[in-house]
């Protein structure tokens, strides 16, 4: 097991509401000629689901008709939709919240591949308790038909599934009707954990890829997550409804998981009375964000502990596999920072977002509950801006270590360097006491080679005499000067172009032209001096 099967591509942002006109459309891509000669209204009647004939196997374009079939392909619902495991049942678990703030009636429903018109049956003629305030369904093992149904049945727009499938955050509002509610999807980046023994040892630099941190047993591995939401608010008597989908991660927060979670929240003394204060369902889908902060915390707890790890095994050696890894994390903390301010976004989006379906209660009440919610916002907010200085102050760790490597190294070099100095000088010294030894011998060699000249002032056998050696030693003299010259004429003449050596071999000639033209620029000099004192005087 690799660490790419828990990869996810960077999400296409641009395709994350209906604010964007041309969904799962890019620059390049051709817009469907059908559909732009359609007669059809582009918003089509509600549906009743009387005597529709199971308008769900046609959507999402049944209900958003501009949605075609190859936007309906990019966005990956047409795969969620046929190529799904119909050996595994798809597992609602729901909870109720009554009128009163009680969390009743917890159970699961299983719709397996034969049973889809019984449950479409079931869901299209839902009949709800009296005292329901709001209803949460947890999907696991999202089928295809489920997703229809649940999309047409709740009139739900495919961009939450298409966000929920493909990892984009997202918020939006829409159908708000005043006094009687709205729809507020929502999807948030989370993170899930996971024993990495399986994971590969090598670790990309790819914040899309987990984090893997700890060493040993106490190996973990940080995957992103995303929590996503689909809130619909209604006061028609029916109660309001919040869909949490699950993904098929194995590592990813799981539908029984969370439905425990929530279930266990309504077990809050603190959370309880909220909800017997407030008939608002918006609070039900706080306490889905608080899971969120749950998770980022402990994600930065466990990564703080893997760093000061990371401190104390630097200050004891400067291993490279350790650099690697700093660059790693610093990378992630970097993509986190983006993160947490999508988080805080999210908590911002639900504060200023108002249920409209609260307007049709009393004036007093309505203002109870709205300052209930803006006080637990800003608790959200005041968490979320403690995990942001909490990351920036493990950035600012990350980075001191990381300069505490660079000074390892830099003091690592420097003794380095300062060997190999004294061993320099200790060979300079060893070449001194050659040169010394050398010269001690030089006047007896010198000695030696005038007695050994065979002429005929010091052996009168001979032919050759000292003007013969003077005649023969002087041009072979004069020659290798000037070639020597030659070769080094071009740091003599710096500001000479002497391109080539044989060029250069006429130095005799750029030495009198540089001393020339030296001696006429002193010259000129001094005569403008004399006649700029006479133009004074």
């Amino acid at each position: 097991m690799t660490e790419s099967r828990y990869t996810r591509p960077p999400p296409p942002h641009r395709h994350a509401g209906p604010s964007a006109p041309w969904p799962w459309i890019d620059i390049h891509d051709e817009v469907d000629a059908n559909q732009l000669e359609s007669p059809l209204p582009p918003i089509p009647p509600l549906c009743d689901h009387n005597d529709c004939g199971g308008c769900w196997k046609g959507y999402p374009q049944s209900r958003f008709p501009n949605w075609t079939p190859g936007q309906v392909l990019r966005s990956g619902i047409a795969e969620a939709v046929h190529d799904y495991d119909t050996t595994d049942p798809c597992i609602i678990h729901y909870v109720n919240v009554d009128t009163g703030g009680f969390f009743t009636d917890a159970d699961k429903h299983f719709v397996r591949e034969g049973d889809v018109d019984v449950f479409w049956n079931e869901i299209a003629h839902e009949t709800r308790p009296s005292n329901l305030r709001v209803r949460a369904l947890f999907i696991q093992n999202l089928s295809g038909p489920v997703l229809q149904m649940l999309g047409a049945k709740y009139n739900i727009e495919p961009f939450f599934f298409s966000s929920s499938l493909s990892s984009i955050p997202s918020r939006f509002q829409e159908e708000v009707r005043p006094g009687k509610g709205d729809r507020a999807p929502s999807s948030l980046t989370i993170f899930a954990f996971a024993i990495s023994r399986l994971i590969s040892l090598e670790q990309m630099i790819n914040t899309q890829a987990p984090l893997r941190i700890g060493q040993g047993e106490d190996m973990h591995m940080l995957a992103l997550d995303l929590l996503s939401v689909h809130l619909i608010r209604r006061n028609d008597g029916l109660g309001s409804t919040i869909i949490s989908y699950h993904g098929h991660d194995e590592n990813a927060t799981s539908a029984p998981y969370l439905h425990e979670r929530i279930r266990f929240a309504g077990q809050s003394v603190y959370w309880q009375s909220i909800f017997q204060k407030s008939p608002d369902p918006t609070f039900v889908l706080l306490t889905f964000i608080w899971h969120a902060m749950y998770a980022w915390d402990e994600a930065l707890e466990k990564l703080y502990g893997h760093i000061c790890w990371m401190e104390s095994q630097i200050m004891r050696s400067s291993d490279m596999d350790l650099t690697r890894d700093l660059h790693t994390i610093q990378a992630h903390l970097l993509h986190y920072s983006s993160l947490l301010e999508d988080f805080r976004k999210s908590v911002v989006f639900v504060n200023d977002t108002l249920n409209p379906a609260m307007d049709s209660l009393p004036n007093d009440e309505r203002l109870l509950s709205r300052k209930l919610l803006e006080k637990e916002c800003n608790n959200l907010l005041i968490e979320v801006e403690r995990l942001e200085k909490s990351r920036t102050m493990q950035e600012r760790r990350l980075k001191n270590v990381m300069n505490l490597v660079f000074s390892t190294v830099n003091i690592l070099d420097s003794k380095r360097m300062q060997d190999l100095t004294e061993a320099a000088v200790r060979d300079s010294a060893a070449m001194k006491q050659i040169a010394y030894l050398s010269m001690i011998f030089l006047p007896a060699s010198f000695v030696a080679g005038v007695f050994g000249m065979n002429v005929k002032e010091l052996s009168a056998q001979t032919l050759g005499t000292l003007p013969h050696y003077f005649a023969a030693a002087f041009p072979l003299t004069a020659v290798t000067v000037w070639i020597v010259i030659a070769f080094q004429s071009k740091h003599l003449f710096k500001n000479r172009e002497t391109s080539s050596f044989w060029a250069r071999l006429a130095w005799p000639i750029l030495m009198f032209q540089s001393l020339f033209s030296k001696s006429k620029k002193t010259r000129t000099k001094t005569e403008t001096v004399n006649c700029c004192c006479w133009c004074n005087l």
